[in-house]
């Protein structure tokens, strides 16, 4: 499930929820419910998360377990 990856994505760089948090403009508290599944993380924020980790929202919806986003061009 792709909230596994959420978490596992924070962790791979050493951060806490609070920085993914005031990244995405939302509380701690709030971005906990999403990671552990207690409430749906809208799409906008999925997608400003892949930009956040260098990935793509495939990777964080477990769609491809490619890590690299896709090319732009």
């Amino acid at each position: 499930m792709y909230l596994k990856r959420l978490k596992d994505l924070r962790e791979d760089i050493d951060e806490k929820q609070i920085t993914i948090a005031k990244f995405l403009g939302i509380t701690r508290q709030q971005y906990s419910l999403y990671e552990t599944g207690k409430r749906d993380i809208p799409a906008e924020y999925i997608r400003e998360l892949a930009t956040f980790y260098n990935t793509s929202t495939d990777y964080i919806l477990e769609l491809t377990n490619k890590l690299e986003p896709y090319d732009k061009n």
